[in-house]
């Protein structure tokens, strides 16, 4: 009789399964896909705004809502996929700023100038990206938030200037995302108003309020520590 191979099974009596070339390249489709959802995504929101529908974006994007959700399961997916790529570009932009001085007061200058110029070029996509949708489940966010990850490049600017005045950088972590909040809030408020002041002026106002209050308090326990 003629023997026939066969493959050894694996544990629990599986047989291993090489995946077909074929599958990798559908996987790098799905990915250039969804890239091109959330680029039409961010054009529908600067069309119609932060309350843009699936509609438009699907409209936008020259196809669908159909082939939308074949990508994305619902709004709050898309929504998370837009905000991992504003996050990616604005982290970019603040290490950029921060690394183009090796002054602690400027660094805090430089951020806060960085952020505001960020949401002053497309002010709709910043209320879009702010505003999660309902249909979000915030345990599936893999950015944790884009104030989360801001705060992260903030802690790690407090405790740059803690270091360089030699204090310990406990607080570091409190304080940077302090600041962050202080300059979200004040942001928000700009964006809302009527008659904004110009992002400079801002930007010195909130610059003086955030360096007093920090090289404040590492004046106060040096001098402390000296008594």
């Amino acid at each position: 009789m003629k023997s026939t191979a066969v493959t050894p099974p694996t544990r629990a009596g599986t047989v291993p399964q090489r995946r077909d070339r074929r599958d990798s390249r559908w996987d790098e489709h799905r990915r250039a896909r969804r890239e091109q959802l959330v680029t039409a995504t961010v054009a529908a929101v600067g069309e119609h705004g932060p309350g843009v529908g699936m509609e438009e974006i699907a409209a936008a994007a020259g196809t669908s809502k159909t082939v939308v959700y074949r990508h994305f399961a619902d709004r709050g997916e898309l929504h998370l996929a837009v905000c991992a790529r504003v996050a990616e570009q604005l982290l970019d932009a603040l290490r950029t700023a921060m690394t183009s001085t090796d002054k602690p007061r400027q660094m805090v200058s430089a951020a806060i100038d960085t952020y505001l110029a960020f949401i002053e070029a497309d002010p709709e996509l910043y209320r879009f990206v702010v505003h999660a949708p309902a249909d979000r489940d915030p345990t599936a966010d893999p950015i944790a938030g884009l104030s989360e990850l801001v705060g992260e490049q903030a802690t790690a600017l407090v405790a740059m200037a803690l270091e360089g005045a030699g204090r310990p950088t406990a607080a570091a972590e409190p304080w940077g995302h302090g600041l962050v909040g202080l300059v979200r809030s004040a942001a928000d408020r700009w964006l809302s108003s009527p008659d904004p002041m110009p992002r400079a002026e801002l930007t010195a106002h909130l610059t003086d309020l955030a360096w007093a209050g920090l090289s404040g308090v590492v004046t106060r326990t040096t001098t402390e520590e000296t008594r």
